[in-house]
Protein backbone atom coordinates (compact mmCIF):
# COMPACT_ATOMS: atom_id res chain seq x y z
CA UNK A 1 0.00 0.00 0.00
CA UNK A 2 0.77 3.77 -0.10
CA UNK A 3 2.46 4.47 2.73
CA UNK A 4 0.23 6.72 5.26
CA UNK A 5 2.43 8.04 6.79
CA UNK A 6 2.33 7.81 10.79
CA UNK A 7 0.05 10.77 11.01
CA UNK A 8 -3.02 11.99 8.84
CA UNK A 9 -5.72 14.39 9.18
CA UNK A 10 -8.93 13.52 8.91
CA UNK A 11 -11.95 15.68 7.83
CA UNK A 12 -15.49 15.76 6.90
CA UNK A 13 -16.16 16.07 2.83
CA UNK A 14 -19.09 18.78 3.94
CA UNK A 15 -16.47 20.74 5.85
CA UNK A 16 -13.79 20.30 3.50
CA UNK A 17 -15.18 20.36 -0.01
CA UNK A 18 -14.61 24.24 0.03
CA UNK A 19 -10.79 23.93 1.92
CA UNK A 20 -9.49 21.69 -1.03
CA UNK A 21 -6.37 24.08 -0.75
CA UNK A 22 -5.87 24.10 2.79
CA UNK A 23 -5.00 20.11 2.72
CA UNK A 24 -1.55 21.24 0.36
CA UNK A 25 -0.80 23.02 3.53
CA UNK A 26 -1.80 19.88 5.74
CA UNK A 27 0.92 17.91 3.06
CA UNK A 28 3.51 20.69 4.15
CA UNK A 29 3.31 20.05 7.87
CA UNK A 30 4.12 16.83 7.07
CA UNK A 31 0.85 14.86 7.58
CA UNK A 32 1.25 12.14 5.30
CA UNK A 33 -2.61 11.22 4.46
CA UNK A 34 -5.61 13.00 3.91
CA UNK A 35 -8.73 11.11 4.98
CA UNK A 36 -12.03 12.03 3.18
CA UNK A 37 -15.22 11.15 5.92
CA UNK A 38 -19.27 11.40 5.22
CA UNK A 39 -19.67 9.07 2.93
CA UNK A 40 -17.71 10.25 0.00
CA UNK A 41 -19.91 9.93 -3.37
CA UNK A 42 -18.90 7.01 -5.55
CA UNK A 43 -17.42 9.19 -8.65
CA UNK A 44 -14.86 10.00 -6.07
CA UNK A 45 -14.71 13.31 -7.76
CA UNK A 46 -13.57 15.27 -4.63
CA UNK A 47 -10.78 12.68 -3.53
CA UNK A 48 -9.26 13.31 -7.05
CA UNK A 49 -9.80 17.13 -6.75
CA UNK A 50 -7.64 16.49 -3.10
CA UNK A 51 -5.28 14.09 -5.32
CA UNK A 52 -4.64 17.71 -7.61
CA UNK A 53 -3.56 19.75 -5.07
CA UNK A 54 -1.37 17.35 -3.36
CA UNK A 55 2.33 16.00 -4.35
CA UNK A 56 2.74 12.95 -1.82
CA UNK A 57 0.16 12.73 0.42
CA UNK A 58 -2.06 9.57 0.00
CA UNK A 59 -5.91 10.30 -0.26
CA UNK A 60 -8.18 7.87 1.92
CA UNK A 61 -11.81 7.67 1.83
CA UNK A 62 -13.27 7.36 5.25
CA UNK A 63 -15.81 6.04 4.41
CA UNK A 64 -17.68 4.82 1.40
CA UNK A 65 -20.80 3.26 2.78
CA UNK A 66 -22.17 0.34 0.98
CA UNK A 67 -25.49 1.66 1.51
CA UNK A 68 -25.17 4.85 -1.07
CA UNK A 69 -22.73 3.75 -3.63
CA UNK A 70 -22.55 0.76 -6.00
CA UNK A 71 -18.97 -1.05 -5.96
CA UNK A 72 -18.96 -1.67 -9.53
CA UNK A 73 -19.16 2.84 -9.81
CA UNK A 74 -16.81 3.13 -7.29
CA UNK A 75 -14.44 0.71 -9.36
CA UNK A 76 -14.71 2.63 -12.43
CA UNK A 77 -13.68 5.76 -10.47
CA UNK A 78 -11.04 4.10 -9.00
CA UNK A 79 -9.50 2.98 -12.04
CA UNK A 80 -10.06 6.08 -14.56
CA UNK A 81 -8.36 8.03 -11.51
CA UNK A 82 -5.76 5.91 -11.43
CA UNK A 83 -3.44 7.02 -9.06
CA UNK A 84 -1.56 4.72 -6.73
CA UNK A 85 -1.46 7.66 -4.13
CA UNK A 86 -5.51 6.97 -3.69
CA UNK A 87 -6.64 4.27 -0.95
CA UNK A 88 -10.08 3.04 -0.42
CA UNK A 89 -11.70 2.80 3.07
CA UNK A 90 -15.42 0.68 2.90
CA UNK A 91 -17.63 0.27 5.85
CA UNK A 92 -21.09 -0.45 6.49
CA UNK A 93 -22.75 2.96 7.68
CA UNK A 94 -25.47 3.06 10.40
CA UNK A 95 -29.11 1.61 10.08
CA UNK A 96 -30.30 4.84 11.98
CA UNK A 97 -29.58 6.88 8.93
CA UNK A 98 -29.28 4.13 5.31
CA UNK A 99 -32.95 3.87 4.63
CA UNK A 100 -31.41 0.43 2.78
CA UNK A 101 -29.66 -1.04 5.97
CA UNK A 102 -29.97 -4.68 6.49
CA UNK A 103 -27.56 -7.26 7.74
CA UNK A 104 -24.48 -5.47 7.57
CA UNK A 105 -21.65 -8.24 7.44
CA UNK A 106 -23.28 -10.32 4.47
CA UNK A 107 -23.86 -6.73 2.90
CA UNK A 108 -19.97 -5.97 3.53
CA UNK A 109 -18.98 -9.38 1.93
CA UNK A 110 -21.17 -9.04 -1.04
CA UNK A 111 -19.86 -5.27 -1.85
CA UNK A 112 -16.01 -6.38 -1.52
CA UNK A 113 -16.51 -9.49 -3.64
CA UNK A 114 -18.29 -7.17 -6.18
CA UNK A 115 -15.12 -4.14 -5.57
CA UNK A 116 -12.77 -4.35 -8.25
CA UNK A 117 -9.97 -2.47 -6.36
CA UNK A 118 -6.66 -4.17 -5.56
CA UNK A 119 -6.93 -5.24 -1.67
CA UNK A 120 -3.95 -3.84 -0.64
CA UNK A 121 -5.53 -0.31 -1.49
CA UNK A 122 -8.91 -1.22 0.71
CA UNK A 123 -9.19 -0.54 4.06
CA UNK A 124 -12.47 -1.60 6.33
CA UNK A 125 -14.19 0.61 8.62
CA UNK A 126 -14.59 -2.00 11.42
CA UNK A 127 -15.32 -2.10 15.02
CA UNK A 128 -15.75 -5.25 16.47
CA UNK A 129 -13.52 -8.52 15.77
CA UNK A 130 -15.79 -9.99 13.42
CA UNK A 131 -15.53 -7.14 10.81
CA UNK A 132 -11.67 -6.65 11.90
CA UNK A 133 -11.13 -10.45 10.91
CA UNK A 134 -12.68 -9.59 7.65
CA UNK A 135 -10.20 -6.71 6.99
CA UNK A 136 -7.79 -8.94 7.63
CA UNK A 137 -8.33 -11.69 5.32
CA UNK A 138 -9.93 -9.89 2.59
CA UNK A 139 -7.92 -6.14 2.41
CA UNK A 140 -5.03 -4.03 3.40
CA UNK A 141 -6.38 -3.77 7.26
CA UNK A 142 -8.96 -1.54 9.19
CA UNK A 143 -9.67 2.13 9.77
CA UNK A 144 -11.65 2.62 12.78
CA UNK A 145 -13.62 5.50 14.07
CA UNK A 146 -13.99 7.09 17.45
CA UNK A 147 -12.47 4.47 19.44
CA UNK A 148 -10.69 4.35 22.67
CA UNK A 149 -6.96 3.01 22.91
CA UNK A 150 -7.83 -0.11 24.24
CA UNK A 151 -9.36 -0.70 20.97
CA UNK A 152 -6.73 -0.16 19.32
CA UNK A 153 -4.47 -2.88 21.02
CA UNK A 154 -7.62 -5.68 20.73
CA UNK A 155 -7.71 -4.48 16.98
CA UNK A 156 -3.74 -5.28 16.37
CA UNK A 157 -4.30 -8.83 18.03
CA UNK A 158 -7.15 -9.63 15.60
CA UNK A 159 -5.44 -7.80 12.47
CA UNK A 160 -1.86 -9.46 12.63
CA UNK A 161 0.55 -7.47 10.41
CA UNK A 162 -1.87 -5.61 8.54
CA UNK A 163 -2.43 -2.20 8.28
CA UNK A 164 -4.32 -0.47 11.56
CA UNK A 165 -4.90 3.11 11.43
CA UNK A 166 -7.28 4.93 13.69
CA UNK A 167 -9.47 8.08 13.49
CA UNK A 168 -8.87 9.82 16.62
CA UNK A 169 -10.83 12.96 17.63
CA UNK A 170 -8.93 15.45 19.50
CA UNK A 171 -9.40 19.13 20.61
CA UNK A 172 -6.79 21.17 21.26
CA UNK A 173 -7.54 23.10 24.51
CA UNK A 174 -6.20 22.64 28.21
CA UNK A 175 -9.59 23.33 30.08
CA UNK A 176 -11.31 20.42 31.14
CA UNK A 177 -14.24 21.73 31.17
CA UNK A 178 -14.41 24.12 27.31
CA UNK A 179 -12.61 20.90 26.01
CA UNK A 180 -15.45 18.13 26.91
CA UNK A 181 -17.85 21.17 25.74
CA UNK A 182 -16.26 21.03 22.06
CA UNK A 183 -15.76 17.10 21.57
CA UNK A 184 -19.69 16.96 23.28
CA UNK A 185 -20.63 19.13 20.51
CA UNK A 186 -19.50 17.16 18.08
CA UNK A 187 -20.57 13.63 19.71
CA UNK A 188 -24.00 14.64 19.74
CA UNK A 189 -24.80 12.58 16.71
CA UNK A 190 -22.64 9.76 17.46
CA UNK A 191 -24.83 9.35 20.83
CA UNK A 192 -28.06 8.32 18.22
CA UNK A 193 -26.12 5.75 16.54
CA UNK A 194 -25.85 2.25 17.41
CA UNK A 195 -23.09 1.34 15.95
CA UNK A 196 -20.62 3.18 18.04
CA UNK A 197 -22.56 2.82 21.62
CA UNK A 198 -22.47 -0.29 21.50
CA UNK A 199 -19.26 -0.91 20.49
CA UNK A 200 -18.07 1.35 23.74
CA UNK A 201 -20.29 -0.38 25.83
CA UNK A 202 -18.06 -3.49 24.96
CA UNK A 203 -15.41 -1.35 26.32
CA UNK A 204 -16.97 -1.20 29.99
CA UNK A 205 -18.92 1.83 30.05
CA UNK A 206 -22.24 1.95 30.72
CA UNK A 207 -25.83 2.25 28.77
CA UNK A 208 -26.09 5.60 31.07
CA UNK A 209 -23.03 7.05 30.13
CA UNK A 210 -22.85 6.33 26.33
CA UNK A 211 -25.99 7.92 25.96
CA UNK A 212 -26.09 11.93 25.37
CA UNK A 213 -24.20 14.08 26.23
CA UNK A 214 -22.02 10.94 27.56
CA UNK A 215 -19.92 10.92 31.30
CA UNK A 216 -16.97 12.52 31.68
CA UNK A 217 -15.21 9.33 31.51
CA UNK A 218 -16.37 8.39 28.06
CA UNK A 219 -15.35 11.72 26.69
CA UNK A 220 -12.01 11.50 27.76
CA UNK A 221 -11.36 7.91 26.58
CA UNK A 222 -12.61 8.86 22.75
CA UNK A 223 -10.98 12.83 22.80
CA UNK A 224 -7.22 13.35 22.76
CA UNK A 225 -8.16 16.86 24.70
CA UNK A 226 -5.20 19.32 26.04
CA UNK A 227 -1.53 21.33 25.15
CA UNK A 228 -0.90 20.29 21.80
CA UNK A 229 1.96 18.04 23.89
CA UNK A 230 -0.78 16.45 25.42
CA UNK A 231 -2.36 15.81 22.62
CA UNK A 232 0.50 14.36 20.79
CA UNK A 233 0.93 12.12 24.06
CA UNK A 234 -2.31 10.56 23.49
CA UNK A 235 -1.89 10.24 19.65
CA UNK A 236 0.59 8.39 20.09
CA UNK A 237 -0.57 5.61 22.60
CA UNK A 238 -2.64 4.88 19.82
CA UNK A 239 0.87 4.09 18.05
CA UNK A 240 2.29 2.54 21.20
CA UNK A 241 -0.93 0.05 21.39
CA UNK A 242 -0.26 -1.36 18.04
CA UNK A 243 -1.55 1.28 15.15
CA UNK A 244 0.64 1.78 12.17
CA UNK A 245 -1.14 5.32 11.65
CA UNK A 246 -3.61 7.36 13.53
CA UNK A 247 -5.89 9.97 11.43
CA UNK A 248 -6.23 13.03 13.30
CA UNK A 249 -9.63 14.75 13.51
CA UNK A 250 -9.11 17.68 15.35
CA UNK A 251 -12.19 19.57 16.13
CA UNK A 252 -11.13 22.87 16.38
CA UNK A 253 -7.77 23.26 14.09
CA UNK A 254 -4.37 24.12 15.11
CA UNK A 255 -2.86 21.19 13.04
CA UNK A 256 0.34 23.46 12.91
CA UNK A 257 0.86 23.55 16.54
CA UNK A 258 -0.06 19.78 16.32
CA UNK A 259 2.46 18.80 13.53
CA UNK A 260 5.40 20.65 15.69
CA UNK A 261 4.10 18.67 18.99
CA UNK A 262 3.83 15.24 16.63
CA UNK A 263 7.54 16.25 14.77
CA UNK A 264 10.50 13.45 15.64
Amino acid sequence: MTTLGKFGVWGSRFQWADRIDEVAELESLGFGTFWLGSSPESDLALPERLLGVTKSMTIATGIINVWQTEPEDVSRSFHRIGSDRLVLGVGVGHKQIDQAYEKPYPKLVSYLDRLDVPADRLLLAALGPKVLKLAADRTAGAHPYLVPVEHTAEAREVLGGKILAPEVTVVVEEDPEAARAIAREQLGYYFTLTNYTNNWMRWGFSADEVAAPGSDRLIDALVAWGSPDQVAAKLRAHLDAGADHVAIQSLNGRYAELAAALAP
